[in-house]
């Protein structure tokens, strides 16, 4: 069963490109943008994290944590952050268990085919560990402003 707005989110541990493991639960307190991609270094991955890479700083300000999750190793991750100066965490996630518990992973179409693979799509989990809002499908350009505006919205409401 899919997760839905309003439950908790699981709770993770996993490897990350910036060092130590991530442990979700360290994060209470905190607002965090979860975001799930296929591939490192492919064309709408690479699109998708330098659009977190240009709002970082504004996200931040905002005391919120981007995390991007795939299925790739840390060292490709470690890669991937230096090539493209990405400041925020790059999690290993190599049998797949929390992209599964999120439903990130699974059936997709892609090219006319249907594959298993991991599915693009974003979380935004508040202070409390429950999720705020989830994007099911996401395009690579402009997602990651998307997901700002959300924030920014949020901090808006009395």
């Amino acid at each position: 069963m899919p997760l839905g707005v309003g439950e908790k989110a699981p709770l993770f541990t996993l490897p990350a490109s910036t060092g130590p493991d991530i442990f979700l639960q360290d994060l209470a307190g905190k607002t965090v943008v979860l975001y799930f991609y296929p591939r490192d270094n492919t064309p709408g991955c690479t699109t998708g994290a330098c659009g977190f890479r240009d709002t970082y700083g504004v996200l931040k300000s905002l005391e919120v944590e981007v995390l991007g999750v795939s299925a790739d190793s840390l060292g490709a991750h470690r890669r991937f952050t230096e090539t493209y100066h990405l400041p925020f965490p790059l999690l290993s996630d190599i049998d797949k268990a929390v992209a599964t518990a999120y439903g990130a992973w699974g059936e997709k179409r892609v090219r006319g085919r249907t594959i298993v693979g991991m599915n693009r799509m974003t979380f935004l989990i508040d202070a409390t560990r429950t999720i705020e809002h989830i994007w099911p499908t996401v395009k690579a350009m402009g997602h990651a402003a998307e997901v700002l505006a959300a924030v920014q919205a949020r901090t808006r409401m009395p």
